[in-house]
Protein backbone atom coordinates (compact mmCIF):
# COMPACT_ATOMS: atom_id res chain seq x y z
CA UNK A 1 0.00 0.00 0.00
CA UNK A 2 1.30 3.45 -1.12
CA UNK A 3 0.14 6.67 -0.42
CA UNK A 4 -0.56 9.49 1.75
CA UNK A 5 -3.59 10.05 3.80
CA UNK A 6 -5.73 13.19 4.30
CA UNK A 7 -3.37 15.15 5.88
CA UNK A 8 -1.07 12.31 7.07
CA UNK A 9 2.14 11.42 6.02
CA UNK A 10 3.09 9.64 2.59
CA UNK A 11 3.74 6.19 3.45
CA UNK A 12 4.92 2.64 1.63
CA UNK A 13 3.98 -0.75 3.17
CA UNK A 14 6.03 -4.02 1.91
CA UNK A 15 6.09 -7.69 3.02
CA UNK A 16 3.02 -9.44 3.72
CA UNK A 17 0.25 -7.21 5.63
CA UNK A 18 -0.59 -10.83 8.20
CA UNK A 19 3.09 -10.56 9.25
CA UNK A 20 4.16 -8.57 12.54
CA UNK A 21 4.03 -4.82 11.60
CA UNK A 22 7.79 -3.05 11.47
CA UNK A 23 7.52 0.64 11.21
CA UNK A 24 10.79 2.73 10.05
CA UNK A 25 11.42 6.46 11.16
CA UNK A 26 13.93 7.96 8.97
CA UNK A 27 16.25 10.87 10.10
CA UNK A 28 16.91 14.55 9.82
CA UNK A 29 17.55 15.62 6.14
CA UNK A 30 16.58 12.11 5.09
CA UNK A 31 13.43 10.58 3.58
CA UNK A 32 11.85 7.18 3.57
CA UNK A 33 14.24 6.11 0.51
CA UNK A 34 16.98 6.05 3.22
CA UNK A 35 15.44 3.21 4.70
CA UNK A 36 15.12 1.31 1.61
CA UNK A 37 17.25 -1.22 1.57
CA UNK A 38 16.62 -1.95 5.42
CA UNK A 39 13.32 -2.37 4.32
CA UNK A 40 13.69 -5.13 1.87
CA UNK A 41 16.00 -7.40 3.93
CA UNK A 42 13.08 -6.91 6.88
CA UNK A 43 9.82 -7.65 4.19
CA UNK A 44 10.35 -11.32 4.32
CA UNK A 45 8.82 -12.00 8.06
CA UNK A 46 7.55 -8.75 8.54
CA UNK A 47 4.54 -6.22 7.63
CA UNK A 48 7.40 -3.26 6.91
CA UNK A 49 5.76 0.45 6.81
CA UNK A 50 8.50 3.44 5.53
CA UNK A 51 7.32 7.08 5.33
CA UNK A 52 8.11 10.34 4.78
CA UNK A 53 8.48 12.36 7.93
CA UNK A 54 6.62 15.89 8.02
CA UNK A 55 8.11 18.59 6.18
CA UNK A 56 10.54 15.70 4.14
CA UNK A 57 10.02 14.09 0.66
CA UNK A 58 6.33 13.25 -0.37
CA UNK A 59 5.52 14.77 3.00
CA UNK A 60 7.20 17.94 1.97
CA UNK A 61 3.72 20.06 1.81
CA UNK A 62 3.14 19.34 5.86
CA UNK A 63 4.24 22.64 8.00
CA UNK A 64 5.20 23.33 11.21
CA UNK A 65 5.56 22.80 14.05
CA UNK A 66 8.74 20.81 13.09
CA UNK A 67 8.69 18.96 16.54
CA UNK A 68 9.39 15.83 18.08
CA UNK A 69 5.62 15.87 19.34
CA UNK A 70 4.18 16.85 16.31
CA UNK A 71 6.42 14.00 14.34
CA UNK A 72 4.68 11.34 17.03
CA UNK A 73 0.98 12.95 16.39
CA UNK A 74 1.80 11.63 12.45
CA UNK A 75 3.39 8.64 13.39
CA UNK A 76 0.50 7.57 16.03
CA UNK A 77 -1.91 8.57 13.50
CA UNK A 78 -0.22 6.31 10.78
CA UNK A 79 0.31 3.17 13.15
CA UNK A 80 -3.78 3.67 14.10
CA UNK A 81 -4.68 3.84 10.46
CA UNK A 82 -2.11 1.34 8.58
CA UNK A 83 -2.62 -1.34 11.13
CA UNK A 84 -6.48 -0.76 12.27
CA UNK A 85 -5.03 0.15 15.58
CA UNK A 86 -2.83 -3.12 16.90
CA UNK A 87 0.10 -1.59 16.45
CA UNK A 88 3.67 -2.58 15.17
CA UNK A 89 6.28 -5.05 17.02
CA UNK A 90 8.92 -2.91 16.34
CA UNK A 91 9.19 0.85 15.81
CA UNK A 92 12.46 1.87 14.58
CA UNK A 93 14.11 5.06 14.30
CA UNK A 94 17.43 6.42 12.69
CA UNK A 95 19.27 9.26 14.13
CA UNK A 96 16.35 11.99 15.17
CA UNK A 97 14.03 9.25 13.79
CA UNK A 98 15.18 7.19 17.16
CA UNK A 99 13.68 10.03 19.37
CA UNK A 100 10.47 10.16 17.85
CA UNK A 101 9.92 6.41 18.12
CA UNK A 102 11.38 6.64 21.53
CA UNK A 103 8.75 9.50 22.67
CA UNK A 104 5.68 7.50 20.59
CA UNK A 105 6.70 4.17 23.11
CA UNK A 106 6.10 6.81 26.03
CA UNK A 107 3.12 8.35 25.21
CA UNK A 108 1.41 5.06 23.55
CA UNK A 109 2.36 1.71 24.62
CA UNK A 110 -0.25 -0.05 23.01
CA UNK A 111 0.77 0.86 19.68
CA UNK A 112 4.39 -0.21 20.37
CA UNK A 113 5.92 -3.63 21.22
CA UNK A 114 9.94 -3.11 21.07
CA UNK A 115 11.90 -0.37 20.19
CA UNK A 116 15.23 0.33 18.26
CA UNK A 117 17.34 3.19 17.48
CA UNK A 118 20.28 3.97 15.62
CA UNK A 119 22.56 6.62 16.93
CA UNK A 120 19.80 9.03 17.79
CA UNK A 121 21.30 12.26 19.13
CA UNK A 122 20.88 13.55 23.24
CA UNK A 123 21.47 16.73 22.36
CA UNK A 124 19.82 18.44 25.47
CA UNK A 125 22.12 16.85 27.86
CA UNK A 126 25.35 18.93 28.33
CA UNK A 127 27.64 16.85 27.12
CA UNK A 128 26.61 17.01 23.70
CA UNK A 129 28.97 18.53 21.53
CA UNK A 130 28.63 22.19 19.73
CA UNK A 131 30.14 21.23 16.67
CA UNK A 132 27.88 18.46 14.59
CA UNK A 133 26.69 19.06 11.36
CA UNK A 134 22.96 20.01 13.27
CA UNK A 135 25.07 22.53 15.48
CA UNK A 136 26.68 24.28 12.38
CA UNK A 137 23.37 24.65 11.14
CA UNK A 138 21.41 26.23 13.58
CA UNK A 139 24.42 28.48 14.09
CA UNK A 140 25.02 29.22 10.71
CA UNK A 141 21.45 31.18 10.96
CA UNK A 142 21.93 32.94 14.13
CA UNK A 143 25.29 34.15 13.22
CA UNK A 144 25.12 35.40 9.68
CA UNK A 145 20.78 35.38 9.23
CA UNK A 146 21.19 32.93 6.78
CA UNK A 147 18.05 31.55 5.38
CA UNK A 148 16.67 28.32 6.43
CA UNK A 149 17.59 27.01 3.03
CA UNK A 150 20.86 27.94 3.67
CA UNK A 151 20.70 26.02 7.10
CA UNK A 152 19.26 22.97 5.14
CA UNK A 153 22.58 22.94 2.74
CA UNK A 154 25.05 23.51 5.77
CA UNK A 155 24.03 20.33 7.19
CA UNK A 156 23.89 18.30 3.63
CA UNK A 157 27.78 19.70 3.49
CA UNK A 158 28.53 18.69 6.78
CA UNK A 159 27.24 15.09 6.06
CA UNK A 160 28.33 14.74 2.64
CA UNK A 161 30.91 16.84 1.86
CA UNK A 162 31.43 19.76 -0.49
CA UNK A 163 32.42 17.54 -3.67
CA UNK A 164 29.23 15.54 -3.30
CA UNK A 165 27.12 18.08 -2.93
CA UNK A 166 28.52 20.04 -5.63
CA UNK A 167 27.75 17.09 -8.01
CA UNK A 168 24.20 16.86 -6.87
CA UNK A 169 21.67 17.66 -9.86
CA UNK A 170 20.82 21.55 -8.86
CA UNK A 171 16.60 20.08 -8.63
CA UNK A 172 18.06 17.40 -6.22
CA UNK A 173 20.04 20.29 -4.19
CA UNK A 174 16.85 23.04 -4.33
CA UNK A 175 14.77 19.78 -3.01
CA UNK A 176 16.95 19.11 -0.17
CA UNK A 177 17.17 23.04 1.07
CA UNK A 178 13.64 23.55 0.53
CA UNK A 179 13.83 20.51 3.65
CA UNK A 180 15.94 23.29 5.99
CA UNK A 181 12.76 24.72 7.77
CA UNK A 182 11.89 21.20 8.99
CA UNK A 183 15.46 20.50 9.93
CA UNK A 184 16.03 23.57 11.92
CA UNK A 185 13.13 22.70 13.76
CA UNK A 186 13.47 19.41 14.67
CA UNK A 187 16.72 19.65 15.89
CA UNK A 188 16.42 23.16 18.05
CA UNK A 189 13.14 21.32 19.19
CA UNK A 190 15.39 18.42 20.18
CA UNK A 191 17.86 20.67 21.69
CA UNK A 192 15.30 22.62 24.19
CA UNK A 193 14.61 19.53 26.74
CA UNK A 194 14.30 15.80 26.32
CA UNK A 195 11.33 14.85 24.71
CA UNK A 196 10.71 11.90 26.51
CA UNK A 197 10.53 10.46 29.84
CA UNK A 198 12.35 7.05 30.36
CA UNK A 199 10.27 6.29 33.23
CA UNK A 200 7.59 5.69 30.93
CA UNK A 201 8.85 3.36 28.46
CA UNK A 202 9.04 0.16 29.58
CA UNK A 203 9.29 -1.66 26.49
CA UNK A 204 12.85 -3.29 25.25
CA UNK A 205 15.06 -0.96 23.54
CA UNK A 206 17.38 -1.83 21.37
CA UNK A 207 20.58 0.48 20.82
CA UNK A 208 22.49 0.14 17.69
CA UNK A 209 25.66 2.10 17.08
CA UNK A 210 27.85 2.05 14.32
CA UNK A 211 31.89 0.61 15.42
CA UNK A 212 32.99 4.03 12.49
CA UNK A 213 30.37 6.64 14.11
CA UNK A 214 31.49 9.83 15.78
CA UNK A 215 32.35 9.18 19.67
CA UNK A 216 29.51 11.28 20.68
CA UNK A 217 26.97 9.03 18.43
CA UNK A 218 28.32 5.77 20.02
CA UNK A 219 28.40 7.59 23.77
CA UNK A 220 24.80 8.07 23.07
CA UNK A 221 23.58 4.76 22.55
CA UNK A 222 25.78 3.60 25.12
CA UNK A 223 24.28 6.00 27.96
CA UNK A 224 20.38 5.06 26.86
CA UNK A 225 20.73 2.21 29.64
CA UNK A 226 20.93 4.28 32.20
CA UNK A 227 18.12 6.51 30.94
CA UNK A 228 15.87 3.29 29.99
CA UNK A 229 15.15 -0.02 31.83
CA UNK A 230 15.35 -2.04 29.73
CA UNK A 231 18.41 -1.53 26.93
CA UNK A 232 20.53 -3.86 24.61
CA UNK A 233 23.27 -1.84 23.17
CA UNK A 234 24.99 -3.58 19.96
CA UNK A 235 27.22 -2.07 17.46
CA UNK A 236 27.59 -2.17 13.98
CA UNK A 237 30.91 -3.54 12.76
CA UNK A 238 32.39 -0.98 9.94
CA UNK A 239 29.41 0.90 9.96
CA UNK A 240 29.03 4.69 10.63
CA UNK A 241 25.98 7.23 11.32
CA UNK A 242 24.11 5.77 8.07
CA UNK A 243 24.34 2.09 8.95
CA UNK A 244 20.59 1.27 8.05
CA UNK A 245 21.78 2.04 4.30
CA UNK A 246 25.39 1.03 3.87
CA UNK A 247 24.84 -2.03 6.46
CA UNK A 248 21.40 -2.88 6.35
CA UNK A 249 22.23 -6.67 5.76
CA UNK A 250 23.70 -6.16 9.90
CA UNK A 251 21.01 -3.98 10.80
CA UNK A 252 18.28 -6.09 10.04
CA UNK A 253 19.86 -9.10 11.36
CA UNK A 254 20.55 -7.59 14.92
CA UNK A 255 16.79 -6.32 14.55
CA UNK A 256 15.68 -9.79 13.67
CA UNK A 257 17.48 -11.36 16.93
CA UNK A 258 16.45 -8.51 19.14
CA UNK A 259 12.78 -9.86 17.85
CA UNK A 260 13.77 -13.49 18.83
CA UNK A 261 13.44 -14.83 15.63
CA UNK A 262 16.87 -15.30 14.01
CA UNK A 263 20.51 -16.51 15.66
CA UNK A 264 22.22 -13.99 18.12
CA UNK A 265 23.75 -11.00 16.86
CA UNK A 266 27.14 -10.30 17.94
CA UNK A 267 27.70 -7.34 16.12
Amino acid sequence: MTGQSPGGVWSETSGSPHDPVVVLSHGSMDRSAGMLRLSRRLSDRFHVIRYDRRGYGRSAGLGPPFTVARNVDDLERLLDDRTDGRGARLAFGHSFGGNIVLALAARRPDLVERVAVYESPLSWLDWWPGETAGSAALAAVGANAASDADAGETFMRRLVGDDKWERLPPSTRAARRAEGPAMLGELGDLRSGAPWDGALIAQPVLALAGQAARPHHRQAMRTLPSMLGDVRVVEIGGAGHFGPNTHADAVSRAIVSFLGEGEPFAG
